[in-house]
């Protein structure tokens, strides 16, 4: 069992950055790979970025790539979403997820543990 945490989400114009965090309690938060996925009003939840493990591996969305980046602190429980040049259709719910000995996976279905989420709003 683990216990997801998102951070970080608020309002922001248009070409500028946030930083989601997602902190981790429970289990070893190594043997997780983790996601961020994001929701907006009306559409389904959909796949951003994973990592992997030992942070080897990450995946990303074409709309995010050179944009965000996915990254862990496996000392700290905790897995970040660097997000630059923020778009309005960024606008959305975020939330981290954890896969029980995952590779890092794009497949809502293959993950275990879900946060609460975080708004993201991007201001046009």
């Amino acid at each position: 069992q683990v216990q997801l945490v998102e951070s970080g989400g608020g309002l922001v114009q248009a070409g500028g950055s946030l930083r989601l965090s997602c902190a981790a309690s429970g289990r070893i938060f190594s043997i997780y790979a983790m996601g961020w996925f994001r929701q907006a009003p009306g559409k389904e939840r959909a796949f951003v970025a994973a990592i992997s493990r030992s942070s080897g591996i990450t995946y990303y969305t074409d709309s995010v790539k050179g944009r965000f980046t996915i990254s862990r602190d496996n000392a700290k429980n905790t897995v970040y979403l660097q997000m630059n040049s923020l778009k309005p259709e960024d606008t959305a719910v975020y939330y981290c997820a954890a896969d029980y000995l995952g590779l890092g996976s794009l497949k809502i279905n293959d993950y275990d543990y879900w946060g609460q989420g975080t708004q993201v709003t991007v201001s046009s």
